[in-house]
């Protein structure tokens, strides 16, 4: 991220920010020490959002997903086609920046460029409200799917399952339930057991 320019801007950007109009340039150029942290930003239809960090409920599923996908990268007879995966990534979306909670690069046979190459995969944690869910089930899949994703995971601690939709000549979307394990073509070999997920995401959601 670098300095904002708008007339009601200065070289900081944090909390009170919320609500300023900016371009994907601009909001790319902000630097190290030009935003509070503890908070998340994202610019959506040229206009930043901030919000707190995640919880524990949230962080601790992504880091266990990241040990799955890392494990069958190192581990697994196919795990080379996996590139990279990384937490907190963003996602270059039309006229804006999404951070996804995770995203995986696969099939490329080289290290991504975070700039130029769309994940291939990109994961998120469904956050309690009407609002974030509409978030992630509906405005995040569309705008996904336009930045070139093929596989969009949503993890639902709050209806129990895993949904996944495939973009491409023939979309498709599969439901997987908390008893089940997913599967995809792309990752071939690999297996999620959703289960697990929630599963780590409720030890913090029923202390």
């Amino acid at each position: 991220m670098s300095q904002v320019i708008d007339e009601r801007s200065t070289t900081w950007v944090g909390p009170d920010s919320a609500g300023l109009r900016m371009s994907p340039a601009e909001f790319d150029a902000i630097g190290e020490g030009e935003y509070e942290r503890g908070y998340r930003y994202e610019l959506v239809d040229g206009v930043l959002i901030v919000n707190p960090i995640p919880g524990a409920w949230q962080t601790d599923p992504v880091d266990l997903l990241g040990w799955y996908l890392k494990t069958y990268q190192r581990t697994h007879e196919s795990g080379h086609v996996l590139d990279a995966t990384m937490p907190e990534q963003y996602v270059y979306v039309e006229n804006g920046r999404r951070l996804a909670d995770r995203v995986v690069w696969v099939g490329l046979g080289r290290q991504p460029d975070r700039d130029l190459d769309p994940p291939t995969i990109a994961v998120e944690f469904v956050s309690e409200g009407k609002r974030n869910r509409e978030r992630d089930y509906v405005t995040k899949k569309a705008e996904y799917e336009k930045a070139g994703v093929v596989e969009y995971w949503i993890v639902d601690r709050f209806d129990r399952q895993m949904t996944v939709h495939r973009f491409g000549e023939k979309p498709e979307t599969i439901s997987v339930d908390e008893a089940g394990r997913y599967t995809t073509p792309l990752l071939p070999g690999f297996e999620l057991p959703v289960a697990e997920l929630l599963a780590e995401s409720d030890k913090w959601t029923r202390e």
